[in-house]
């Protein structure tokens, strides 16, 4: 077995984690390829000292690696992702962090898991990624210009509202005037748009979420559209700048730039662990039934 290995180092919680994991890969001779920046922290604290294989970019994950382990919070898979792009690597996600959706196995649990990863008793759970385009161009988005939670756009070195009009296959929808406007992905509807008071979807439906941030027309309310619709966003401000962002990723585009967002051909394949579902992770983390009249 082959696996890649990325993540990012918390000093006080990754630690007692990374070490489990390359013990227990080791003693049963899985194959480690690590992701270079990350195993250079790893020498530099004396984590491993073990010599192994590394790989820098997405060009050299192929189709001889059986998944890519990713340790860190819902943030580090957001990164894998773009490492893995449409490898068809599956990706699980080893919980380093705290509130997380889609990094599922907790440091408690990791042999348990890892056993059955080996054993390939695990099932694939696709997820839908969505793309932007501009015009003008965006340069910063050039070369990873998808996002596996959601695009927003929102207002930049202004206190003052702007002018998002939204278009759905070329139909006009609103003019929203808010500080910004999210696209989620079922996957990103747990993210930044529920924290907008935009609704949960489970991770297979075929829908997209329009959520707007701190609207000023009251009456504008997040919507469900199915994920082929082509989006078509006008954004105008008084800025001569706004702002958009790919996941964690951030570009300037100018005023009254045109934007368009996608579903991509590709998906990620996120690993799931029986024991561990999303709805599963849902009630522990939103804490759905604490409160005991349930």
């Amino acid at each position: 077995m082959k696996v890649a290995i990325y993540g990012q180092y918390y000093q006080n919680s990754t630690e007692p984690i990374i070490r489990d994991i390359f013990v227990f890969f080791n003693e049963n001779q899985v194959e480690m390829v690590i992701e270079e920046a990350f195993l250079t922290q790893l020498y530099e604290k004396q984590i491993v000292k073990k010599e192994y294989k590394t790989f820098q970019s997405h060009t050299e994950l192929d189709a001889s690696f059986d998944i890519m382990i990713s340790i860190g919070g819902d943030g580090t898979i957001l990164r894998a992702a773009t490492l893995v792009r449409d490898s068809g690597i599956p990706i699980l996600g080893i919980n380093a962090g705290r509130l997380g959706f889609l990094a599922m196995v907790q440091k408690d649990e990791i042999a348990e898991f890892l056993q059955l990863i080996i054993e390939k008793k695990y099932t694939i759970s696709e997820r839908t990624l969505i793309s932007l385009s501009g015009t003008p161009d965006i340069p910063e988005i050039s070369d990873i210009n998808f996002a596996m939670n959601e695009i927003s756009v929102s207002r930049k070195d202004t206190t003052s509202m702007i002018t998002i009009e939204t278009y759905l296959n070329d139909e006009f929808l609103n003019s929203y005037w808010a500080d910004g406007l999210i696209i989620s992905t079922p996957t990103g509807s747990t993210g930044y748009s529920l924290s907008c008071g935009g609704p949960i979807l489970t991770p297979n439906v075929s829908s997209l979420v329009i959520t707007p941030i701190a609207p000023h027309n009251l009456n504008a309310r997040p919507l469900v559209i199915p994920d082929d619709t082509v989006i078509r966003l006008k954004v105008t401000g008084r800025e001569e700048h706004n702002l958009v962002s790919l996941d964690s990723r951030i570009a300037s585009v100018k005023n009254e730039s045109e934007l368009t967002i996608r579903k991509t051909p590709f998906k990620i394949k996120m690993v799931e662990i029986h024991e561990e579902t999303f709805l599963k992770t849902l009630r522990n983390k939103l804490l759905w039934g604490e409160d005991k009249r349930n």
